[in-house]
């Protein structure tokens, strides 16, 4: 699977989606499932040691993402 990058032009045209972890509306980012992690604060995970305070902050907010069920 191929990830690429949106154009600035086009992360314009991208409908606006509120970050779970920040909670702030922006509209370049990634889904979890049904969820949405802006890309500021996906670099800032990725960055975060597990020494920081930070890193349970996002522990806390990361757990609001909405895990959907199998229908089979």
């Amino acid at each position: 699977m191929e990830v690429g990058i949106l154009s600035s032009a086009a992360a314009n045209k991208a409908p606006a989606e509120t970050c779970v972890v920040c909670e702030k509306t922006k509209s370049v980012g990634i889904h979890l499932y049904t969820s949405f992690l802006c890309e500021e604060c996906e670099h800032d995970i990725i960055n975060t040691g597990t020494d920081n305070p930070m890193y349970h902050y996002y522990l806390k907010q990361l757990k609001k993402v909405n895990v959907p069920e199998i229908c089979s």
